[in-house]
């Protein structure tokens, strides 16, 4: 049944060779476990027993508990595909719960690297050094997400009210204000895009150097060309940017739900990942100014 799942995966679900070959492991890895348990028992017959006590080797293994929720998918959509050809009857996932997984602090650009890269970089008075100008403010003015930002329409900005109309996931809308700099340097953006390619409302507001709608690896290779002079950090992307906008906020005092609003996160759980890092600054300034410390 392995196989039958593998072109089930290939042919309906088009997934890629990479991933077909990660389930094929995994499933591979826990019929060799059942084979040393029992030779006589197939894949096709396990019980949630059978399951946790493949947990528990893998535990021991010293297999990160990460990697272990991976397998643990591979067999979940197994199971349900046996489900679905009616092979058995109930899922021995079931009862299964997922291990519980250190999340990794988001990691920011430090506020001093920051504006220093801001009012320092040589961005250039053409339309591509507004452009990239126009890209970087924008990320870290407004703390928008990547696919946000390529979505942006030139009416999106309204001026009058210094604000940014932006839609989001599952096409939710939000206002965000943006500051007085950043309103200029939108509308120097314009004026050169307008001299460049010539008026067009109905177009992406960040277009590439010949007029067309951004995409993705454009904006990236952006942030990294600028985050690259001013940062040490491994990971330079749009993401840290958001992060970056959002821990800096927190550090200022801004109000948590203020953040989660602008980010767009559905619950305040999303949003208190930033205030561990708030936490760290609090205990270097606790460790630097308390007497007893």
């Amino acid at each position: 049944m392995i196989d039958s799942f593998l072109k089930y995966l290939k042919y309906e679900k088009r997934y890629s060779k990479h991933t077909i070959a990660s389930y094929q492991n995994d499933l591979i890895a826990f019929s060799v476990f059942l084979s040393e348990f029992d030779p006589d028992l197939h894949i096709e017959h396990v019980d949630h027993n059978m399951v946790r006590a493949w947990i528990v080797t893998l535990i021991d293994s010293e297999i990160s508990p990460r990697s272990v929720n991976r397998k643990l998918s591979s067999l979940r959509s197994f199971y349900k595909f046996l489900i679905t050809r009616e092979i058995i009857s109930k899922n021995p996932l079931q009862k299964i719960k997922v291990l519980k997984t250190n999340k990794p602090l988001p990691g920011f650009v430090n506020e001093n690297e920051m504006v220093k890269m801001l009012e320092e970089a040589d961005f250039g008075h053409d339309f591509e050094g507004w452009r990239d100008r126009l890209v970087m403010e924008l990320f870290y003015g407004t703390g928008i997400r990547l696919s946000e930002l390529l979505q942006l329409k030139p009416g999106d900005v309204n001026f009058y009210e210094n604000q940014i109309k932006v839609t989001g996931k599952r096409n939710k809308q939000r206002i965000i204000p943006f500051t007085k700099n950043l309103r200029s340097i939108i509308e120097n953006y314009n004026r050169k895009k307008t001299e460049t390619f010539g008026h067009n409302e109905n177009t992406q507001l960040i277009v590439t150097n010949k007029g067309k709608p951004c995409y993705p690896m454009i904006i990236y290779r952006i942030v990294r060309k600028y985050l690259d002079l001013y940062t040490t950090l491994d990971r330079r992307s749009p993401h840290i940017l958001r992060h970056t906008f959002a821990t800096h906020l927190l550090n200022k005092g801004a109000d948590l739900n203020a953040i989660k609003d602008l980010l767009g996160h559905a619950s305040l759980a999303a949003t208190q990942v930033y205030t561990h890092n708030s936490l760290e600054k609090l205990k270097q300034v606790f460790d630097k100014a308390h007497p007893k410390a």
